[in-house]
């Protein structure tokens, strides 16, 4: 896991996943018949400029191989918890997360890789203890992904957010995150 992540990591991050992206298809306009990757406009060498230097933020990611495989972008500060009993309770937000492309089973038929998403969550997990907020985390959840954060996460599905553009919103308390690191 690196905490903090180069600017040139990112970047050849951005480059290497945008290549695969092409290939496969799912870059710019979706493949007719296909649901495409709805993250494919996400730019994190744009993501990594416009939060290096702030406190709130934090860049983390997974390299192997000399390959970046996945990378997550955390809201450390200014988030509340907003399920019942952790109302208004500070939290770590995971503002973007994303699998490489050749992890992803809508990509490729054999990803290189498993467990990416899952290995991203605990570190938020981890990030939220280290800042005393007991393991909470929140983030909006694309479509695509609902299933992953409800069904392999176990978060708490809290409905769709007029303000995120309808995104679903899911939460983690402390005794969920507790469950999922074990």
């Amino acid at each position: 896991m690196i905490d903090g992540v180069p600017a040139a990591a990112v970047a050849e991050a951005e480059r290497e996943w945008k290549a695969v992206r092409e290939r496969a298809g799912f870059e710019g306009e979706r493949l007719p018949g296909s649901a495409g990757l709805q993250h494919s406009h996400w730019d994190w060498d744009r993501k990594h400029r416009s939060t290096k230097g702030l406190l709130a933020y934090r860049m983390l990611g997974i390299e192997c191989n000399g390959q970046m495989q996945g990378l997550m972008l955390l809201k450390m500060a200014g988030c509340n918890a907003r399920l019942p009993e952790q109302a208004g309770k500070d939290l770590v937000y995971v503002d973007y997360i994303e699998a490489a492309p050749w992890n992803l089973k809508s990509v490729v038929a054999q990803p290189r890789f498993g467990l990416v998403g899952v290995v991203l969550i605990a570190a938020a997990i981890q990030s939220s203890k280290e800042n005393g907020f007991k393991g909470r985390i929140g983030l909006h959840s694309l479509g695509q992904a609902e299933a992953f954060y409800r069904d392999k996460c176990r978060m708490t599905e809290l409905g769709g957010d007029p303000e995120k553009q309808d995104l679903v919103y899911f939460e983690m308390n402390a005794a969920q995150a507790d469950k999922f690191v074990r």
